[in-house]
């Protein structure tokens, strides 16, 4: 009789767990959002602007605002609110005080310093983001030329908003070029934290640019029969450059790379797969395509210090400035004049890369790391003195395509 009891009770245990499962699952989904936020109540912020004037930080967030959806008014518009306060996390306060939305940072992608904010520790701006669990280790950092805020509120010529624009500077075909050192919060901070304790951003320029607003300055008015003026009123539109690298120590921005610096930057990164370059001589310019790129850093510590920068590229003939035979045209090869040529043109662009580095004590190429990494013993010996006592060495190959 026992027995028989037991399988019923057996029998009815896979029926019993299944309607206890399935009443966890019911109270489960319909208790908890799962970290989602109701869309009306929550300000989608795309990127991020911090300026400080005497102790007050002033916090400017770009908020994606959707626009109509026919195909002639689709797309992501923007709205920029400030909010001011002794902290970022005030001024975050305060956006949330003035439009009552939830600031949100999981789709920020962006984080603009001003250029004044820049040359105090940024990391008095930085540690909100690093502390925020929505924030994204990827979110990329810039600086730029004035104030963070003027930059984001600018009309850009080529995007519904000034944000999206200059991350498209940002790409991986633009650091492949060599005309663009990006960054993230991640790696920034990691060399912050770092023995070198240096690190860089991208440097940003808005170029104005007059660009036609339409036929039409007044739009119509309706039944009042009223109507705008036509010609074509001219507004100030801008375009942003990021060719140029601004270097930190400490947190406080010392140097700025121009142009061909930051391309010599990228080439000891080995980021460079098709950027160019154009190498004078006698009048003539010829420039050419990096198609490979291997470049190095090695610390040597025996007797003096000595720092070794390798640059190995192999080259493609891009565009002469006269005219050329076809078979210099269909091959594409640079001759031998060409490769000394570009050896010179790159040697000295290393060269003022490291007196840019020397002259600022801003170890962006990180030799205190790779001594830390070596020896804990003479970092402590060298930590303060090993940008200056350091001899750099330049080794620069230049090869053609075959």
């Amino acid at each position: 009789m026992k027995s028989e009891k037991f399988r019923n009770f057996y029998k009815t245990v896979p029926l019993k767990l299944f309607v206890l499962l399935a009443a966890i699952v019911l109270i489960a989904f319909f208790s908890n959002d799962f970290g989602l936020v109701d869309i009306q109540k929550t300000a989608v912020i795309l990127a991020v602007g911090l300026d400080k004037e005497d102790e007050n930080y002033t916090v400017t967030a770009q908020i994606a605002v959707p626009k109509g959806s026919d195909r002639t008014t689709g797309g992501t518009s923007s709205v920029e609110i400030t909010g001011e306060g002794r902290t970022v996390a005030d001024g975050f306060g305060q956006i949330y005080a003035k439009t009552g939305w939830v600031p949100k940072l999981v789709f920020c992608n962006l984080i603009v310093v001003g250029e004044e904010t820049a040359k105090k520790d940024v990391f008095c701006c930085l540690d909100y983001f690093l502390r925020n669990e929505y924030m994204s280790d990827n979110c990329l950092l810039a600086v730029c030329e004035g104030k963070a805020s003027e930059l984001l509120s600018s009309t850009s010529a080529i995007d519904d908003t000034s944000s999206l624009a200059v991350e498209k500077l940002f790409s991986d075909a633009s650091e492949k070029s060599g005309k663009v050192m990006k960054n993230s919060l991640k790696d920034f901070s990691i060399a912050y934290y770092g023995p070198s304790h240096s690190s860089y951003m991208p440097y940003v320029r808005a170029i104005e640019q007059s660009a036609s607003s339409g036929e039409s300055t007044g739009g119509n008015t309706g039944g009042n029969g009223g109507g705008g003026s036509s010609g074509g009123q001219q507004t100030q539109e801008k375009v942003f450059s990021a060719q140029e690298t601004a270097l930190f120590r400490g947190g406080v921005m010392v140097a700025l790379l121009n142009a061909q610096e930051t391309f010599a930057f990228s080439l000891l990164e080995s980021k460079i797969v098709a950027g160019t370059f154009t190498v004078q001589k006698e009048g003539k310019s010829t420039s050419m395509t990096v198609i490979e790129d291997k470049g190095s850093v090695e610390l040597n510590m025996e007797g003096a210090p000595k720092a070794t920068l390798s640059v190995n590229v192999r080259l493609r003939l891009y565009n002469r400035c006269s005219a050329s035979p076809v078979e210099d045209i269909s091959a594409s090869t640079p001759t031998v004049y060409d490769l000394e040529n570009a050896n010179a043109y790159l040697n000295n662009c290393l060269a003022l890369l490291v007196q840019k580095c020397v002259e600022s004590d801003c170890d962006v190429l990180l030799l205190k790391r790779s001594l830390y990494r070596s020896s804990l013993k003479k970092y402590r010996e060298w930590e303060q003195t090993l940008l200056q006592a350091v001899t750099p060495e330049l080794k620069v190959t230049a090869r053609g395509i075959t």
